[in-house]
């Protein structure tokens, strides 16, 4: 059972939070309900919404990034991925780029 610190303040036990939703910033309202109060989220946040977890989240992302992808290929086209073979001009880009000391 959590107490009231000398500034008027509760933790909200885990299980509440988890179980309602409940996050860091967060607001709630106190209504006075006879011998009682009641606590509730405040109004603009819909009942029951809950925020998605990481696992979530990161599903959300990679899926996005995907449809990014597939959108940039039927844009720009497939574009050719470079071959270490010799070519028809015969050197490689790793042959040009052996002797000046620069990055590959």
């Amino acid at each position: 059972m959590p107490k009231v610190t000398s500034k008027l303040q509760l933790t909200v036990p885990k299980v509440i939070a988890d179980k309602y939703g409940i996050r860091p910033g967060d607001e709630l309202e106190w209504t006075p309900a006879g011998e009682g109060i009641r606590v509730e989220l405040a109004r603009g946040r819909r009942k029951g919404a809950m925020r998605l977890n990481a696992t979530e989240r990161l599903a959300l992302f990679d899926g996005a990034t995907k449809r990014m992808r597939e959108r940039e290929k039927s844009i720009l086209g497939e574009r050719p991925k470079p071959s270490s073979e010799k070519s028809g001009r015969g050197w490689t880009r790793e042959e040009l780029y052996e002797d000046r000391g620069l990055p590959r």
